[in-house]
């Protein structure tokens, strides 16, 4: 980083009062992978991992978010320790940031999509002040952390507190999904218009425990131009703060609350329909050659022929954030 970008950043926080300290949440590299078993390897991913952590003290960030990685086939408690042994590095030679972990979507090695991954890395981290979690709303539906109503959201909420301990929330990204719950697809989805719904999202808005939490949209925001090619609409992300930001204190039983949630459901009606189709066909697909019957919508095929790769149309479109 030169000395101009950096106090190019540092003068904008001051100029538009914006504390970077508490409110900005960078996101590591995905190829990095601190469970990595091999050492060449391994050493490559700390490098840019610590190097990225630098940066953010040259810029004032006191939250840092990455993935936590993937076991690669080795055994679990192994790659978590593998996980800690690297944070435990990367702490004692930095000074401040905290390293974030993100929940994740799960399925084959991911490290993340439980909350006892999160914790169990955790536990081995030295320095716990500087470790916290950043809750991706997506990720959670996916791997099987309901939100949808208060009930459930409450219980997902306690969940975490009881076996990661609230302590260590720190951030959240705000996103919708595309997929069914406990599906293990990361397909984020605009606010409202997923099978996660309006609702979620009121209550997070509307929890006294959140406030002040960096949150962070990565909904998508690709949008067909006059000449039907892919633009970024930035407006997006704009008009969703709006929204999100509209719900604190909104009555979710108020008529106002109730057209715009249903607004948003048709919006994504398509989308929903053609990954829900998705998914029961694959569910079908592994129920048929286990000898089965085929499984409900919404539920998750965790076994997959060997030596055969998914069809482009089921991966294509899943998330990295």
């Amino acid at each position: 980083m030169t000395d101009e970008a950096r106090d190019l950043f540092l003068h904008n926080c001051k100029e538009h009062g914006y504390d970077a300290g508490a409110h900005a949440l960078p996101h590591g590299s995905y190829l990095v992978n601190l469970a990595q078993p091999d050492a060449a390897k391994a050493d490559q991913a700390y490098a840019s991992f610590v190097d990225d952590l630098r940066r953010c003290e040259q810029l004032g960030v006191r939250l840092y978010n990455f993935h936590p990685g993937s076991t690669l086939g080795d055994a679990r408690p192994a790659a978590v320790a593998r996980i800690a042994a690297q944070l435990n590095k990367a702490h004692r030679e930095t000074s401040s940031v905290v390293t974030v972990l993100e929940n994740m979507a799960g399925g084959g090695n991911v490290i993340g999509a439980t909350w006892e991954d999160l914790r169990d890395v955790i536990a081995l981290v030295d320095d716990k002040d500087r470790v916290g979690v950043c809750i991706d709303t997506c990720h959670a539906f996916a791997a099987g952390h309901d939100l949808r109503t208060p009930e459930a959201f409450d219980k997902t909420m306690d969940a975490f507190n009881d076996v990661v301990g609230a302590k260590y929330l720190k951030a959240f990204h705000l996103n919708d999904s595309k997929a069914p719950f406990n599906s293990n697809r990361d397909l984020h989805a605009n606010i409202g218009t997923g099978f996660l719904g309006l609702r979620a999202f009121h209550s997070i808005m509307n929890h006294d425990a959140f406030r002040g939490l960096p949150m962070v949209l990565e909904t998508p925001i690709d949008r067909k131009g006059p000449d039907g090619k892919s633009v970024e609409d930035k407006q997006v992300w704009a008009d969703e703060i709006k929204l999100l930001e509209s719900l604190i204190g909104m009555d979710p039983d108020g008529d106002e609350f109730l057209a715009t949630a249903k607004r948003l459901q048709a919006e994504g009606v398509g989308e929903r329909s053609k990954i829900q189709d998705q998914v029961d066909k694959k569910v079908a697909k592994v129920a048929k050659k286990a000898g089965g019957g085929g499984a409900g919508a919404g539920s998750k095929a965790k076994a997959k022929p060997k030596g055969k790769r998914k069809s482009k149309t089921e991966t294509s479109d899943d998330e990295t954030d």
